[in-house]
């Protein structure tokens, strides 16, 4: 696809501008500007739209019925087709706590097929576990709970391809510190979660690299005066960016903010912690090896705890901007930009430059989602979406 795109608004890696022309050149994005290109130029009118980089899910462990953890390239391709219409297009696998031997396996299947999923683009894998502790276990099986070990990762590295860009410990396991600098300094991003470790021990994490804390508030210790906890340390160490999952049910608009503010919205990450019931209707699901009940917008286990989410990332976009905590130029960074920067693949996905693949999104002013973009070809467009105009 070779031609111009009009629209009226352009969420460009370096600021909003627009009207203007935006040059997608073989499947890449090409130069912007607010003048008219020449006559004889092909121009996709998005007159009444807004363009933004494709959305970028760095934690979502399913969709449309299908989990990482089905092992099976059918099922992952169906979650990268899925994604679409949720404006996703580069996103991270996330596997559950499991044994040794599943995890070998569905590492080894991603890294082995990657390249093959046809929708949203695999950027790595995220492992969410196994070495976490048993307090803020959430929906993880406490049973496959071990000490972070340098040998699994290599193993699992080695099977990947060594394709694994992020993963989740509770920094207070022994053996953690060293964990993290050899992870670090091997290309993976070290997540803190699913921890009951005081303000001094995630602050130890973070100076040895650690640099993501994994969906904060929810799976950790909580904020207190004469005890920050991870929560606090989410919220006050510094250079580190911190998840957070704006469905409404995890964590009050209030709390939301209150993160923003403290952490900063370039800092924040938009992320969803999908599971396969996204896209689906109420019922009942599962999440790895637990029963899962999806009723009135939550999942949750039999025992109540909420069990990941159904929110799909464009609503988490339009929710912050809805619940008047985030502007729509905060609220598209911290679901593209800010994720990629998070994992250190912003070179690739995530914004609007000149050289990236052409992997954009329509909206209207109200942040609905009217068609996704990949590599400059339309891959998903709303029913509702009067469809694009070319003129020349």
């Amino acid at each position: 696809m070779n031609c111009y795109v009009y629209a009226d608004k352009f969420f460009l890696h370096d600021g909003v501008y627009g009207p203007g022309f935006l040059e997608v050149k073989d499947g890449k994005f090409a130069a912007f500007s607010e003048v008219h290109p020449n006559e004889s130029a092909n121009v996709i009118d998005f007159s009444g739209y807004w363009i933004a980089p494709g959305l970028v899910d760095t934690h979502i462990h399913g969709f449309k019925n299908h989990d990482v953890m089905d092992n099976n390239i059918q099922g992952l391709n169906a979650i990268s087709e899925g994604l679409l219409s949720s404006g996703v297009t580069s996103f991270l696998p996330t596997t559950l706590t499991s044994s040794t031997e599943t995890l070998t396996k569905v590492v080894k299947m991603i890294g082995e097929n990657y390249l093959k999923v046809t929708g949203a683009k695999i950027k790595g894998i995220f492992l969410e576990g196994p070495f976490f502790t048993e307090k803020h276990k959430g929906a993880q099986n406490k049973d496959y709970f071990c000490d972070p070990s340098i040998e699994l990762l290599e193993n699992w590295q080695n099977q990947s391809g060594h394709f694994i860009k992020k993963i989740a410990i509770a920094p207070e396991r022994k053996g953690a510190a060293e964990f993290i600098g050899h992870a670090v300094n091997n290309g993976v991003a070290v997540a803190l979660a699913h921890s009951d470790a005081p303000y001094e021990v995630a602050k130890q994490a973070v100076e040895k690299g650690a640099s993501i804390f994994v969906h904060t508030f929810n799976g950790m210790s909580g904020l207190h005066h004469r005890e920050p906890g991870m929560a606090g340390a989410a919220m006050s160490l510094p250079n580190v960016f911190a998840e957070v999952i704006c469905d409404g049910h995890h964590v009050h608009p209030a709390a939301a903010n209150i993160l923003m503010n403290a952490r900063g919205r370039k800092a924040t990450l938009l992320v969803t912690d999908c599971m396969m019931a996204g896209g689906m209707p109420e019922g009942r699901y599962q999440l790895g090896e637990f029963p899962v009940v999806v009723k009135e917008g939550a999942a949750t286990l039999e025992s109540g705890s909420l069990a990941g989410s159904i929110l799909q990332l464009i609503d988490a976009v339009k929710n912050v901007v809805n619940w008047g905590i985030a502007t729509p130029e905060e609220a598209i960074y911290m679901a593209s930009t800010a994720p990629a920067k998070s994992i250190q693949q912003d070179g690739e996905c995530g914004r609007i430059a000149a050289g990236l693949a052409a992997d954009f999104i329509v909206l209207t002013p109200q942040l609905e989602l009217m068609a996704t973009y990949l590599d400059g070809n339309c891959r998903y467009q709303a029913k509702n979406f009067k469809g694009k105009e070319v003129f020349q």
